[in-house]
């Protein structure tokens, strides 16, 4: 997308999923993107593939849950590109379970821990560069974000984390110019869902969703990053997410049977 040419923008969670195809959106000649991730075969093969659309690419292998990694990695963007224009907070893992099935709670610290605290970690390292670049800052979070959804309580706890941090943090940036983009994607088809946490604190092994039936990832990457072009304070990418979002306080019941039944339709 040449909107970002000239620009540098950090995507973490960029090896697979939402993140690739952002990334993949976003690569372009005189676009400079450091890409972040656990796994650095899967990040080397999205970054290749962003340098085949003429985009500079830098990795850095990471966990957004360790702060020092979330500080070498916006390092490395300002050795190799010398600005940092963009955040995009994308990095997340995602839990299935009914709560009175979990025996593991440690599942619910390593949500927090990924979902929202890395996240902060993530933004505070950022944030001094992209005030100089009077930049964007971009948080991927959820529909769960949004309202409860049943079988995901400590995802959903840790997008509401999320939300209810760059909300706030929004406000306190009010006139620095630096913008803040919340995004809250319906389900998307994507490798969190295989990786998905279940009550016993091991990965399901393989998707519980319909994927014929919800948005694919470079879907929900063009509009990402369409939002992302007009600097637009908040991105729901359904018309359910859209309604739910207004209905809740209106008819909260009609939510609840609406959430419970996109669970068990799981689409």
């Amino acid at each position: 997308m040449d909107t970002f040419a000239g620009k540098s923008v950090l995507i973490t969670g960029a090896s697979e999923g939402i993140g690739r195809a952002l990334a993949l959106e976003l690569a372009a000649p005189a676009v400079s993107l450091t890409l972040t991730a656990r796994n650095a075969e899967r990040l080397e093969d999205a970054a290749s593939a962003c340098r085949a659309r003429g985009a500079a690419v830098e990795t850095v292998v990471m966990d957004v849950a360790v702060r020092a990694d979330c500080e070498r990695a916006v390092q490395r963007a300002l050795e190799r590109f010398g600005a940092l224009d963009v955040l995009v907070n994308n990095a997340g893992i995602t839990m299935w379970a009914r709560f009175e099935a979990v025996s593991d709670f440690s599942v619910y610290q390593r949500l927090l821990a990924v979902n929202y605290l890395g996240a902060v970690y993530m933004t505070a390292a950022a944030l001094p560069h992209l005030k100089h670049a009077r930049g964007l800052i971009v948080a991927v979070a959820s529909i769960a974000g949004i309202t409860g959804v049943p079988e995901r309580t400590g995802y959903a706890a840790s997008k509401h984390a999320m939300v209810g941090f760059f909300e706030s943090l929004r406000i306190e940036l009010d006139g620095s110019g630096v913008e803040v983009t919340v995004v809250a994607p319906d389900f998307v088809v994507s490798e969190i869902h295989r990786r998905a946490t279940g009550p016993d604190g091991r990965p399901l092994g393989a998707t519980p969703m319909q994927e014929t039936r919800i948005m694919t990832a470079p879907e929900c990457a063009r509009l990402i990053a369409r939002a992302m072009a007009r600097r637009q304070r908040i991105l729901i990418t359904s018309r359910r997410g859209r309604f739910v979002r207004w209905a809740r306080l209106i008819v909260p019941r009609v939510v609840d049977a609406a959430a419970a039944r996109a669970i068990r339709e799981r689409r």
